[in-house]
This record gives structure tokens, C-alpha cells and sequence, in this order.
């Protein structure tokens, strides 16, 4: 059975880091093109950022640029979002999803393989 657990979520205050991890089970992320998503309250799940299954390629939202940081450890078979300087609008649900040889932007979402269950980024003023 495959999983993509969310970890690492939590309530911090305008300004903080937090570091998120994606761990996979029943698959081998090094094949997967591995990206981040997040969903506020009534508005729609949209796209953070993405890993390139092969080259190590990276994109971004606008939103996020310069502060959030995403990463791969194959080995654990783990992906990261390091996020910093965290703002209120930063506050959601954040998932991991999974698209086998994908690249790092973003694809529609049904046609991801695999997504977590994700994980509560709180923010406070």
C-alpha cells in the first residue's frame, strides 16, 4: 500500500521557520516528480512548489518565492519544504503529492498518483 505522510506542521507565529516532511512508503520518491501543495479555508488547494523526479529542477509559487525551500533526501525517501518567514497567509493545509516522472511545475491535480493526508501550518500576527 503506498502513503505520502505529512509531517512537521504546527502553530507558529508571523516571521517563524517551520521545515515540512513528505515520507513515502510503498514507493520510491526517486522516481516521482514531488511537489507541495496547500488549502485555506474556502479557497482552492493550489500549488507551492516542485521537484523534478530526475534533475533536481525546483519551481515555485510566487507567493513563496525567496522564503519557502523545497528538497529531496531519495535515500530516506523523504521531500522538504523549508519554509521561513512565515506570513498569515501562509496558514493551510499542506499536502504532498506524487506524479511518477514528473517534472516541477505543476500538473492538474487528478492526475497526480499519489497525495497525503496532510498537515496543519497554523500562523499567528
Amino acid at each position: 500500500q503506498v502513503q505520502l505522510v505529512e509531517s512537521g506542521g504546527g502553530l507558529v507565529q508571523a516571521g517563524d521557520s517551520l521545515r515540512l516532511s513528505c515520507v513515502g512508503s510503498g514507493l520510491t520518491i526517486s522516481t516521482y516528480g514531488m511537489h507541495w501543495f496547500r488549502q485555506s479555508p474556502g479557497k482552492v488547494r493550489e500549488f507551492v512548489a516542485g521537484t523534478a523526479w530526475t534533475d533536481g529542477r525546483t519551481e515555485y509559487a510566487d507567493s513563496v518565492k525567496g522564503r519557502f525551500t523545497i528538497s529531496r533526501d531519495n535515500n530516506k525517501n523523504t521531500v522538504y519544504l523549508q519554509m521561513n518567514a512565515l506570513e498569515q497567509e501562509d496558514a493551510a493545509v499542506y499536502f504532498c503529492a506524487a506524479r511518477e516522472f514528473g517534472g516541477p511545475s505543476s500538473y492538474p491535480q487528478s492526475s497526480y498518483h499519489y497525495w497525503g493526508q496532510g498537515t496543519q501550518v497554523t500562523v499567528s500576527s
